[in-house]
């Protein structure tokens, strides 16, 4: 009885070591992937109030894209620091990049036939997000969805919306800032060879 429980014990005990051993070891020699690399320039990111185009749409419903934005944007950590439109020192920021929203499509819902049915009611965005340099050139521009179809408030849609905005913006490659100074200085395209 004291060999198998002494056989158990021994076990155990070596099989924490290796946990505690290798696992760090192992962890530290795993690559990041390419999209959850720091770029070489770190960028900062100016996110502008969202501009509701043609479309008749709530002014809480633009307040809570812009703030669920700001949000979604900080938690990819991929900029150095993100901004609100309007943020004082913004001008002396080296490396900066603006964020501008446009509402394309609203097609407002209903929570109650959303609860019911499960099938009719849902609230639907469609923006244009463009992510520009500051002297305006255009690093990513696309369309870009949120909606929400079964459960959960309208707003619900905003933060679908800035999710798919913040996910869209960490998968773009972002220019260095030598490339973004120049074509800056030179008023140069960049080349697409």
């Amino acid at each position: 009885m004291k060999t198998s429980k002494y056989s158990l014990l021994t076990a155990c005990v070596t099989t924490i070591l290796a946990i505690v051993v290798v696992l760090p070891v192992r962890a530290a020699t795993v690559k990041p992937s390419a999209a959850n690399e720091t770029p070489s320039t770190h960028w900062s990111l100016q996110v502008h109030q969202v501009d509701s185009g043609n479309v008749d749409l709530a002014y809480s419903f633009q307040i809570a894209i812009y703030e669920n934005l700001v949000e979604e944007v900080n938690k990819t950590r991929r900029f150095q620091q993100v901004f609100r439109d309007g943020d004082h020192g913004v001008s002396e920021v080296p490396n900066l990049l603006v964020l501008k929203t446009t509402v394309e499509q609203y097609t407002p819902g209903s929570e109650t036939r959303r609860a019911v049915t499960t099938v009719t009611g849902a609230t639907k965005l469609t923006v244009r997000s463009a992510l520009l340099t500051r002297d305006g050139r255009v690093v990513v521009e696309r369309t870009v969805h949120g909606d929400v179809h079964f459960f959960g408030s309208n707003l619900r849609a905003t933060h679908n919306l800035a999710r798919n905005i913040a996910k869209a913006i960490k998968k773009t490659p972002l220019p260095d800032s030598a490339t973004s100074t120049a074509l800056a200085a030179n008023k140069v395209e960049p080349s697409t060879k």
